[in-house]
């Protein structure tokens, strides 16, 4: 997917894709077009000496590569978060629940899900993220883990069930398109950019080395840059 790195390792046989990054296969949802991707790799086998690196001819259709943040809105109606700061436990899971039909399409429709790496429900999860970030002496659901590392499985069980109910909308097949409404039109997203603003020098190194590294994509970090946006 990076041209340059196949050029500098030299591998036997390489098909180059122009997918999106995270996307080898092009487009989800798509076995037609995902086996010809994969046909079109295992045919360097037949090349007869290598290195051997091939360009893949066919993009994606392109109402699905990429989006431009301009006008950018998810069709999920969400509710207007209370402006009180002391709502938001109730606003964040006022929006689980309306985000929740969508998320039960999307598992519907694949017959599978990424959510549940911290082994609690989606409402739990919700839960300690917002009274965490209300007061973080608020009490883990879990024992067995620290806050840190149980903060981290909580979010990305938060961004999973986000992002595969607005991945089953019409139009949002494109990952950046969610990505985009899920940072920067939600309440979950809310919290998550505040949860970087202050983990990012905590004292917890569990919570600052996540809150740097995994928590927030880069190009949402650049896009708020450069937008000069602060949540």
């Amino acid at each position: 997917m990076i041209r340059e790195h196949t050029l500098a390792i030299r591998p036997p046989r390489a098909l180059w894709v122009p997918f999106e990054l995270g996307r080898p296969l092009g487009v989800p949802n798509d076995p037609a077009f995902q086996t010809r991707v994969l046909r079109a790799a295992l045919e360097l086998m037949d090349a007869e000496s290598g290195p051997v690196l091939q360009d893949y001819p066919e993009d994606v259709p392109s109402e699905l590569a990429g989006a431009d943040f301009t006008g950018m809105s998810c069709p999920i109606g969400l509710p207007q978060p209370s402006s009180s700061e002391h709502r938001i436990v109730e606003d964040l899971l006022l929006e689980i629940q309306q985000v929740a039909p969508w998320y039960d399409l999307a598992v519907s429709q694949r017959g599978r899900t990424t959510v549940g790496i911290s082994d609690l429900d989606v409402q739990q999860a919700g839960r300690f993220l917002a009274g965490y970030l209300r007061d973080e002496s608020t009490p883990a659901p879990r024992e067995d883990l620290t806050t840190g590392r149980l903060l981290k499985l909580v979010c990305e069980d938060l961004k999973a069930y986000y992002s595969e109910a607005a991945s089953a909308q019409p139009g949002m097949s494109a990952s950046i398109a969610v990505e985009h409404w899920l940072f920067n039109e939600t309440v979950l997203g809310k919290l998550l950019w505040q949860l970087r603003n202050t983990g990012t020098e905590h004292e917890d190194d569990e919570i600052k080395f996540f809150a740097r590294r995994s928590l927030i994509p880069d190009r949402q970090i650049q896009y708020k840059g450069a937008t000069a946006y602060h949540p």
